[in-house]
């Protein structure tokens, strides 16, 4: 069975969105610079920066976001869906599956853990990405799920917007850090997330 990972671009004083986050803006005021490292902003990223994008796609088989990142996300992923492997939606509005190419999203109406654990089943022994948003990610965590978390942190200071870890988990988590590249966009950071 692959391992639950947790992969998220980060602004140093830790907002994964800008203010005002919208259809229109799916990312909110200034959100998109936090993915300059992948390309988007005017970003041109180095060998290290596309390394570090293609790893969270090379050991994926099933990707798990929460419903306000499918609706403002939806409609800037196009007609493959970006993901090209299964996306489970953690959602309390129930919605028939959607297939965009290769990639089908599925809505969980049942919580976080369920839909880990369907993610998992899709996975087939690769890993689940958690990607988001924030409140999904929150609640992993706090479920004690997450085996690993990535952080792209982008050497920007949004000053405001939707904060990654802006509620308790409900308890100390240890992490042990196994991996950090920096490049002038991002610093990579890798954790393993300790299991008592």
């Amino acid at each position: 069975m692959g391992d639950v990972i947790v992969e998220v671009s980060p602004s140093v004083d830790g907002y994964v969105a800008g203010r005002g986050v919208a259809v229109e803006r799916p990312f909110g005021d200034a959100g998109l610079r936090l993915h300059r490292w992948i390309g988007l902003d005017g970003g041109e990223p180095s060998a290290a920066d596309r390394a570090a994008g293609e790893r969270m796609f090379a050991g994926t088989g099933a990707i798990v976001i929460g419903r306000r990142m499918f609706d403002v996300g939806i409609g800037t992923w196009g007609d493959d869906g970006a993901f090209g492997v299964p996306v489970v939606v953690v959602t309390n509005r129930p919605a028939e599956d959607l297939v965009k190419g290769p990639t089908t999203f599925h809505f969980c109406t049942d919580g976080v853990v369920a839909a880990i654990e369907r993610a998992r089943e899709a996975a087939d022994g690769r890993d689940v990405v958690v990607n988001g948003g924030a409140d999904v990610i929150q609640q992993s965590l706090a479920a004690g799920l997450v085996d690993e978390i990535r952080l792209h942190v982008v050497p920007v200071l949004l000053g405001g917007g939707t904060r990654l870890f802006e509620r308790p988990l409900g308890e100390q988590v240890e992490l042990e850090q196994t991996d950090c590249v920096t490049t002038p966009l991002a610093t990579h950071l890798t954790f393993r997330v300790a299991k008592g």
